[in-house]
């Protein structure tokens, strides 16, 4: 007979664990496996980036105009196209974790699709993703778009990359 599974040998944390390494958090957004991020703004980018071995540039981006067809809420008003979503809230990716976002099934079953990276043990930040709108689409400002889940993992070091603290005020 094989180990038996405790609690402590998880591989995936609860949705607690998550919003306890969160900013901003509403009670609201916690699952039981992990926490829902809401949507800050969203940019389209105007100009060309640049990857090479030595470094990235990010093209010039150009925040979306809200919708202003309605005074009571801040929407965007989205047609095809590619998107940089920015969420919310600060991330704090725990040592001995690695952060995955995953899209909420709400924006999928609106022809809606949000492509992420994975999230190093000691980023911090108020990361973004690529949203991918194939039908026209309208997104408030503050809605639960993606879910951070955090998954036990053994690392080398700790992330000190370009986007460490980023739109941390």
């Amino acid at each position: 007979m094989g180990p038996s599974v405790t609690a402590h040998q998880s591989m995936f944390r609860s949705g607690a664990f998550v919003a306890d390494h969160l900013d901003g958090v509403g009670e609201q957004q916690i699952q039981p496996n992990g926490v829902d991020l809401t949507l800050d703004w969203i940019l389209e980018q105007r100009e060309p980036g640049y990857i090479s071995r030595d470094g990235t540039a990010i093209g010039e981006r150009q925040t979306v105009n809200l919708d202003e067809r309605d005074d009571e809420r801040e929407t965007y008003y989205l047609t095809p196209g590619g998107y940089v979503l920015q969420y919310a809230e600060t991330v704090s990716i725990p040592e001995e974790h690695v952060g995955f976002i995953l899209p909420r099934s709400s924006l999928m079953r609106n022809s809606a699709m949000l492509n992420t990276a994975v999230w190093d043990a000691g980023y911090t930040g108020r990361g973004e993703g690529l949203l991918q709108v194939h039908h026209d689409i309208e997104l408030e400002r503050g809605a639960r778009v993606a879910q951070l889940v955090l998954a036990a993992a053994d690392h080398e070091g700790l992330y000190d990359g370009s986007y460490q603290g980023e739109r941390v005020d």
